[in-house]
């Protein structure tokens, strides 16, 4: 409820032109204003950055519908104007934005990016792009370095899923330069650790899990080989035995 009945309206973007008494002006047209703060460094400069505190929501909405958008004249700044928040719902918001961003560009990405590595260190992007333009479009290439020296792998995305298999169909194990190509579909980085982890754990348990009816041998030379468990067994003393005829 609160946050549907604001008062308060943040702006940014604009330069020293823009100070307390310019934004009081340029807000009073949309109705009372209440308060003006334009935010300022240590020296006094603007940060380019403020409040204006509106009479009543209605005043607020206006204020934020008619500016937002719009050129301070004189300059080249365009204003950003909206209800004002609080640093963690900022935060949340931005968290958002980002998520929504990169859900985007998995979707976009997805089955059509190939990751190919082994790549001979004096191939281009150029180099790389004429290989496998026979296939489809290319939409982007781009081959890892350290900023000088190419680290061995690279990137190159195609428009369509059905391009991207038949690359990775025709181009892994080929030679381009003086080295044979690995070439697969690009994974995210949360897939391929969890890929990873698995393996690793993988073989680790099959590292440790004896199995049965191979030969082992003990740090004392003692051998022999893993059996099923079958239970305990019972030892029975000579004396013990049943005879099996009578005693007379």
């Amino acid at each position: 409820e609160r946050v549907r009945q604001f008062t308060n309206v943040y702006i940014k973007n604009f330069s020293d032109k823009l100070d307390e008494k310019a934004l009081q002006v340029m807000f009073e047209q949309h109705g009372v204003v209440k308060s003006v703060a334009v935010m300022r460094d240590r020296d006094g400069n603007s940060r380019g950055f403020g409040f204006v505190n509106m009479e009543t929501h209605e005043d607020a909405e206006a204020a934020c519908e008619a500016l937002n958008g719009i050129q301070v004249e004189g300059t080249n700044d365009t204003l950003y104007v909206g209800r004002a928040q609080k640093k963690q719902e900022r935060q949340q918001e931005l968290r958002g934005q980002y998520e929504a961003q990169k859900q985007e560009r998995i979707q976009r990405f997805q089955g059509v990016n190939l990751y190919v590595k082994n790549l001979d260190d004096n191939v281009t992007d150029d180099e790389l792009r004429e290989a496998f333009s026979t296939y489809g479009t290319i939409t982007s290439v781009k081959i890892m370095s350290d900023g000088k020296h190419s680290r061995g792998f690279g990137f190159v995305c195609l428009s369509s899923p059905e391009e991207a298999t038949k690359a990775v169909t025709e181009m892994n194990g080929r030679i381009v330069g003086t080295k044979q190509l690995y070439v697969a579909l690009a994974k995210r980085r949360e897939d391929r650790k969890a890929h990873l982890t698995a393996y690793n754990g993988k073989k680790l348990l099959n590292k440790f899990t004896p199995i049965m009816g191979q030969p082992f041998q003990t740090a004392g030379g003692a051998s022999g080989y893993f059996m099923p468990f079958q239970g305990a067994q019972r030892t029975y003393m000579q004396s013990q035995i049943i005879r099996a005829t009578p005693r007379w």
